[in-house]
């Protein structure tokens, strides 16, 4: 893969640095996986043709490309809130969902994230590192997942839950 301007790879014993202008990501290294810097590209390559070394490769290849990726653009994720009553507020660097429980709840984001509320029923997850970006907005999503029967809870964005029919539906089939 491609090293793009302004991008400074490193590799170490048994890690791989990638640093941009978002700042530097540290990724460890199986011992079945070598890595070369050759001619602004890096080639990753596998010490073997077992399965557990094709699909290290693989993995490998993918993390690098992440990092890659997070350092140059960055990663975002948006969740939107659904549902009468329902709301989301910006609270300093964290947010308060108000989602049918009896209390608000409180959510800080991880450290290499930031969290940013549009309107009222919008949040947008933002970081360089891919799984954490993941891992914030399914934590904000585990608060109130979208409901089987009825269109409302937190989802990610463009996600299509299959609602279920009521009961009064699936008895007359």
């Amino acid at each position: 893969m491609p090293i793009p301007q302004g991008v400074d790879v490193k590799l170490e014993r048994g890690q791989v640095s990638v640093k941009g202008t978002r700042g530097t990501l540290v990724q460890r290294l199986p011992d079945e996986v070598r890595l070369k810097v050759e001619d602004g590209a890096i080639v990753v390559s596998s010490l073997g043709e077992e399965h557990r070394q094709r699909a290290l490769h693989g993995l490998t290849r993918s993390l690098v490309a992440n990092a890659i990726t997070g350092v140059t653009e960055g990663f975002e994720k948006s969740v939107e809130v659904r549902g009468i009553g329902y709301r989301v507020q910006q609270s300093g660097k964290g947010i308060v969902l108000n989602v049918g429980y009896s209390h608000a709840v409180e959510l800080q984001p991880l450290e290499g994230v930031t969290l940013t509320v549009e309107g009222n029923n919008l949040i947008h997850v933002r970081g360089m590192d891919k799984q954490l970006v993941g891992d914030m907005a399914a934590r904000i999503r585990r608060v109130r997942p979208p409901s089987a029967y009825k269109d409302k809870g937190l989802r990610y964005r463009g996600e299509t839950p299959r609602i279920k029919p009521g009961k009064r539906v699936a008895g007359t089939a």
